[in-house]
Order: C-alpha cells, then sequence, then structure tokens
C-alpha cells in the first residue's frame, strides 16, 4: 500500500447515499482488482455517502456476507459522508446513481466537474444506467449489486492502467 512518502499516482472514491451498501462493496471489490493486478501502491481507494445516515458505521450486514461469499472483506470499511475537497484529492468520483450524482454534483467544485461520473459508465457486460439501491430489498438485490460491481471494476482497471500507461 501507499506509505506516507509515497503518494497514490490514481485515487478513486465511489459514493452511494449512506456508504454502506453500494459504494463499500464498490469500493472492497475495485481495491482487490487493484490489488491483483499489482497495483496497490499506485492506486487508492475509498468511498462516501451523500448523506450522513450512517458516519462511522461498518457496511450492510447483508453487503458484507454477500461481498464474502465472493472473497471480498469490507469489514475494516467505516461510512462517511462525502466532501467538496474529495473532488480535489480523487481523480475519479464515481456515482452509483442519477440521484447521488445530482447530490454530489451540488457539491463538487466546477473546476473538478470533469471527475464525477456514473460508475455504470465502466460496465462492460451489463446495460444499465446505475447501480440500484439493495437496502430495501432481499438477497437477490445483494447479488445484483455485486454482478455490476464486478463488471464495472473491470472496466475501471483497464481505465486506469491506460491512464497510470500514458506519458506523463
Amino acid at each position: 500500500m501507499n506509505t506516507p512518502h509515497t503518494p497514490p499516482d490514481f485515487r478513486v472514491l465511489f459514493v452511494c447515499m449512506g456508504n454502506i451498501c453500494r459504494s463499500p462493496t464498490a469500493h472492497g471489490v475495485f481495491e482487490a482488482k487493484v490489488l491483483e493486478a499489482g497495483l496497490a501502491d499506485r492506486v487508492q481507494v475509498d468511498s462516501a455517502g451523500t448523506h450522513s445516515y450512517h458516519v462511522g458505521a461498518p457496511p450492510d450486514a447483508r453487503s458484507q456476507k454477500h461481498a464474502l461469499q465472493r472473497g471480498y472483506d469490507l469489514s475494516t470499511q467505516r461510512a462517511r459522508q462525502l466532501t467538496a475537497q474529495d473532488f480535489e484529492v480523487f481523480d475519479l468520483v464515481l456515482v452509483m446513481d442519477w440521484e447521488n450524482f445530482v447530490l454530489a454534483e451540488r457539491l463538487c467544485p466546477p473546476v473538478h466537474a470533469k471527475k464525477l461520473r456514473r460508475f455504470a459508465e465502466f460496465f462492460q457486460q451489463h446495460d444499465s444506467p446505475v447501480v440500484p439501491d439493495p437496502y430495501q430489498g432481499g438477497p437477490k438485490g445483494f447479488e445484483a449489486v455485486l454482478d455490476l460491481v464486478e463488471d464495472g471494476s473491470a472496466g475501471l482497471l483497464a481505465h486506469v492502467q491506460r491512464v497510470l500507461a500514458a506519458p506523463g
């Protein structure tokens, strides 16, 4: 991982409403993909929520359970709220749906608007404009989130690898 002396070359922030279901799942899955690709020292991954409902809380138990069944451990994550400073720090701020896009856009300084995107833009196999919120649903919703997040993480990793390989 990164040390204080070597800042990461690229930073990705995943954003949903409460930072307990979708964004921590994306955070955990993408972090695992980054590690597998040997880029953990160059890419920083984090997540946040547009609302302060769950600040300091771990990811939803159902998110953790379904992620762990696929080999992703979310247990060390804690929810936090998105800030305007995040747009200065991160290279990409990826929201899960249109509602959170609008909320994040309100916080985003105009100079950083190009950093704000929907995670769905990186889907390779799925044709969904958003990652739907599984919070009110059952197990199938959490599995669907993982399917979309794994797909988007593959596309995002390819994007980040291209950015890192590009001449400075």
